[in-house]
């Protein structure tokens, strides 16, 4: 059990919990919620020993096992495969102490090291770090590139699925779903929800906390506050809780107010002293109660457009990818022969897998990238506001807020534009002042601060340029909760087009009434709502696991191709050559086995009929059949290259 007794905990001269008392259950779901800057972060330093109360008690049992998401970006040569596999220190020590063993050349020693190394699943460690890696959205051929050949978010996802690979008691996730597309999210609420530890999360993603937790920690006022339930749960309980407090203490003013008219009207009157008196002494002794005031929510709004093209744009036949890396040669096509209309007022959210080519689209629709064939005709006085999916795409981190407004009011002006606002100084700084961007922070360098604030001010641009075309790749990644409810509700009053990339459900539901999938090379309307997406993630898990085993049959030379003196040599390196690539087919097909048994079990924990259960329970049990025949087949492979390294092949 975790225990927080009248602690207090400071950061420099800011005090983040003062007097706090709390305790979480061994196995229990927290999601731990609270305002930007609450000290969310600083609790989980507490818990990982990195910084120390400054008052009070604190104490969890010393023997659980601690994993956490490493926030620094990795740098090495190592596979893939093998940084993730790392990750799991029982392997590492049992692995440290075989070698320990063997250089000591004590018998009984080595049996129990190799015993240890066996419990600790060396076994089946490349198959479970790949069913992590491929689960987060990685594909088979990147299974063994080297981690420094990926960029910063994929690097992230290695991070995830380090910490995930690593045994634990007690797991802390700081925003794990930031990079992640809805696909790996899926992926991971199912592996989560298996997990038997005790896990601490903190996330702005309300259905992945509604998914995963079943206790939530509110950080509000220095102080910590236990609730029973989700984060939905949590919400309509904090509501009736301010309402009711709100009510007692407008009835304690009432009373104050009569208390108090009664001692300025008598206290000169000789007959009545004692009584008012003793009003004074009752205002004196009574406990008052504060207002229930909720920290003023962030909020803004999209003026109406200044005009509406119907269509929006047209494609034509198009072509979308890369241009070439060198500058010349062919582009990297990515999605092909598209032909598509965007009218005005629709929602439209763009859905699929990771590496399909969703972004890829919307940064050519926003003139980002050029059409690799095929056209895409904009319609007269289209306006397009773009929120990349890495802010400084469209920011400058040496530039301060300021500065991107001056510069983004001359540039409008230059193009024939006006704008939302004028464009003086003052009158830029004062609309700074509505995206909470007041004082000395409109002169604070962009490239530091923090990914809420670069978010806040990407947002404040587009509204700015008054646009009628939204394009928004992940927006909400670095967004707190209450700034995500303020981007719903404003895009729900925004009269002009919506084009969605994003993992957050919540604002896909609410914004979007249409939906784009961008799969095998194409886009095509998805008939269906966020829960048939999700079973259509199922069938392509499925897909990708079949067209991996067909590739595997494919790449098989025909027994009757060996050559006899091959046949006769079983303890050739051919022969042991030819296993090992057996053995790295049967990995790669477990993994993707593993990947689709976690999503059929994630499918059985939500609302289905009970047709629907029926059904999946016989594919989930296929899948379960089809595993044990494979890790069969694994140890049978394994064991055979065993005994022949072990004949001196």
């Amino acid at each position: 059990m975790i225990i927080l007794k009248n602690l207090s905990l400071r950061r420099s001269a800011k005090v983040l919990l003062d007097n706090a008392s709390v305790s979480i259950n061994p196995g229990e779901k927290v999601g731990l919620v609270g305002r930007n800057g609450a000290g969310k972060s600083s609790l989980f330093a507490l818990l990982n020993g990195s910084l120390h109360e400054d008052r009070g008690d604190f104490s969890m049992p010393s023997q659980w096992r601690m994993a956490q998401v490493a926030q620094d970006m990795p740098e090495t040569r190592e596979s893939a495969t093998d940084f993730v596999i790392a990750g799991d220190t029982q392997l590492a020590e049992a692995q440290a102490e075989v070698a320990a063993a063997e250089a000591s050349d004590d018998g009984e020693r080595m049996a129990h090291a190799y015993m240890a190394l066996h419990d600790a699943g060396a076994h089946d460690a490349q198959s479970r770090a790949q069913a992590l890696i491929l689960g987060l959205g990685f594909q088979v051929r990147e299974l063994d590139r080297p981690v420094n050949s990926f960029s910063g978010g994929w690097r992230m996802r290695l991070q995830l699925a380090r910490a995930l690979m690593c045994p634990s008691d007690l797991l802390l996730l700081d925003e794990p779903t930031n990079h992640l597309d809805l696909d790996a999210l899926v992926w991971l609420e199912a592996w989560l929800k298996k997990y038997p530890g005790t896990m601490l999360v903190i996330s702005h993603d309300r259905e992945f906390l509604d998914a995963v937790t079943r206790v939530t920690l509110h950080i509000e006022n220095g102080q910590l506050t236990r609730y029973g339930g989700h984060y939905s749960s949590f919400e309509d309980m904090r509501a009736e809780q301010m309402a009711l407090q709100q009510a007692a203490f407008a009835r304690q003013q009432d009373k104050i107010a009569h208390l108090q008219a009664f001692i300025d009207r008598f206290k000169a009157k000789a007959s009545k002293a004692k009584q008012a008196q003793s009003r004074v002494k009752a205002l004196d002794r009574m406990e008052k109660l504060a207002p229930m005031l909720a920290n003023a929510d962030f909020s803004f709004e999209f003026k109406e457009p200044q005009n509406l093209p119907n269509p929006m744009l047209t494609i034509d036949d198009a072509s979308f990818g890369y241009p070439p890396a060198d500058g010349a040669g062919e582009p990297t096509v990515i999605v092909r022969h598209v032909s598509k209309s965007v009218f005005a007022g629709q929602r439209i959210g763009i859905l699929g897998a990771n590496g399909q080519g969703k972004s890829t689209l919307v940064k050519t629709i926003a003139r980002d990238l050029a059409v690799a064939a095929g056209a895409v005709t904009e319609g007269k006085g289209l306006n397009i506001g773009y929120f990349a999916q890495q802010e400084l795409d469209v920011l400058r981190p040496l530039d301060t807020p300021l500065e991107h407004m001056i510069r983004l009011a001359r540039d409008t002006i230059a193009n024939g534009g006006a704008g939302q606002f004028s464009s003086r100084e003052q009158d830029l700084r004062n609309f700074l002042g509505t995206f909470n961007f007041s004082g000395d922070m409109v002169k604070q360098a962009v490239g530091t601060m923090s990914g809420g604030e670069k978010a806040r001010l990407v947002l404040c641009m587009i509204v700015w340029q008054r646009p009628n075309l939204l394009l928004l790749d992940e927006p909400t990644n670095h967004l707190d909760l209450a700034t995500r409810e303020a981007l719903a509700m404003a895009l729900n009053e925004f009269e002009g087009t919506v084009m969605l990339v994003s993992h957050d459900r919540a604002l896909l539901r609410s914004v979007c009434d249409e939906f784009w999938l961008v799969t095998r090379g194409g886009v095509e309307p998805f008939d269906g709502d966020l829960d048939d997406y999700q079973r259509y993630l199922l069938d392509e898990a499925k897909r990708v696991r079949e067209s991996l085993k067909d590739a595997g049959k494919a790449a098989e030379p025909p027994k009757a191709e060996i050559a006899p003196a091959a046949a006769k040599k079983p303890a050739s390196s051919g022969r042991i050559k030819s296993l090992r690539q057996k053995l790295g087919k049967l990995d790669q097909s477990m993994a993707a086995l593993h990947a689709e048994k976690a999503a059929f079990e994630a499918r059985l924990g939500g609302t289905l009929s009970v047709d629907e259960i029926t059904e999946t329970g016989k594919q989930l049990q296929h899948i379960v059949d089809e595993l044990a025949i494979e890790e069969g087949e694994w140890l049978e492979v394994s064991g055979e290259i065993e005994a022949l390294e072990a004949a001196g092949a």
